[in-house]
């Protein structure tokens, strides 16, 4: 009953907001074109009828009124504002106007011809602020460049050369990022490990190299090895360098504890027929092994043509591990099935050293990549 009255009301909450009048409503655009579709359906509505008249007028007055403030101020994104605004008016145009019914109600006015020659102004504007970024050095200057050029060619498209040029400023913006070997100053390294740094490189150096550079055309980043840098002679515009620090993969910590395990059995039933339980005990003898590992990458990117450093980061992950073996004394009846499997464990299944590296660089190695991204994305 309860879901039912609960469902009633929503019903009723729902109807009661579809008849809401039009002009209550904040979004005057949208009541507008649903007005004017409502009284395409039923042309006597006559909430429709005497919204469409008052809703058109306050929406034309308001922006106007935007366009008019938007066109005092001399900020490059007042274009966009001025061209949405007069595309809202377009579309309370068209919508009554492509309605016999509404059409008889108001005479709206057209601003296709003033909203062509503003995307016109804005095109242009836009062009020649592209042109004054593209002629300046710096990668910042470049990417401006580009995403004006790219608002030039959105508001007219094939406008001028915009595209070709905002392809140039592309190009100049986009850098050229080397990614050194990992340098590995870990315990094991010092340790002579003979598979750290080869292991480093090949997890970290060249899955970075291939994953970054598939990011895409539009990826404003070029990512290369030191040595396929070298062999290539690119000029490159920043270098990462990759630091292992803190590897610590300690030995297993033994520990030795017991415990009891119960279970309510039956062991027969009564002279009524009624079953009879007892409880039954084993004591567990358990030996425990597990280990923490810790792990660190440095990871710093440096502009190399301009001697400055553009981020540095230290990420750290864990891996932990843990096993049990056990042996008994007592009724086996009380043994859950988890005391068995570690009674029936042959041995403790150690993870090897690589594999423990191995997923430590598994954790860390998604947020060097999210950091790099972030650095060399726009």
């Amino acid at each position: 009953m309860k879901r039912l009255f609960y469902l009633a009301c929503s019903f009723c909450i729902l109807v009661s907001c579809s008849k809401k009048n039009y002009l209550d409503r904040s979004d005057e655009d949208k009541a507008l074109l649903d007005a004017v579709k409502k009284l395409n359906k039923e042309p006597g509505d006559q909430k429709a009828l005497e919204a469409i008249p008052i809703l058109y007028s306050n929406i034309k007055q308001q922006r106007l009124s935007k366009i008019n403030s938007y066109g005092n101020s001399n900020e490059l994104s007042r274009w966009d504002k001025i061209v949405g605004q007069y595309e809202q008016l377009q579309a309370a145009y068209d919508a009554i106007s492509s309605s016999p019914a509404a059409g008889k109600l108001v005479t709206p006015e057209d601003f296709s011809q003033v909203l062509s020659e503003q995307k016109k102004l804005a095109a242009a504007d836009y062009y020649q602020s592209a042109e004054n970024y593209l002629s300046r050095n710096g990668r910042d200057n470049a990417r401006k460049a580009y995403s004006y050029f790219r608002k030039s060619a959105k508001f007219i498209p094939g406008y001028l050369d915009a595209q070709a040029k905002m392809e140039e400023a592309f190009k100049q913006a986009q850098v050229k990022v080397v990614i050194n070997p990992v340098e590995d100053n870990s315990y094991f390294m010092n340790r002579g490990w003979g598979w750290g740094p080869n292991y480093s490189n090949e997890y970290f150096q060249q899955t970075l190299l291939r994953e970054l550079n598939s990011q895409g055309d539009r990826f404003p980043a070029l990512f290369y090895a030191d040595w396929e840098a070298t062999r290539d002679r690119i000029d490159a515009n920043w270098v990462i360098d990759l630091r292992l620090r803190n590897m610590d993969v300690p030995n297993p910590y033994t520990r030795q504890y017991n415990r009891t395990s119960s279970a309510r059995v039956q062991i027969g039933t009564d002279t009524a027929g009624r079953p009879v339980y007892q409880t039954v005990y084993a004591t567990l003898y358990v030996t425990q092994m597990s280990f923490t590992a810790r792990g660190e990458m440095e990871v710093q990117i440096r502009d190399i043509q301009n001697r400055k450093n553009i981020g540095f980061r230290n990420f750290r992950d864990e891996y932990h591990w843990e096993e049990e073996r056990a042996t008994f004394r007592g009724d086996s009846r009380a043994l859950s099935p988890g005391d068995w499997q570690i009674i029936n464990r042959s041995g403790f299944n150690t993870p090897r050293q690589e594999d423990i590296v191995r997923e430590i660089y598994r954790r860390i190695y998604p947020s060097v990549k999210n950091y790099i991204i972030q650095n060399s994305d726009w």
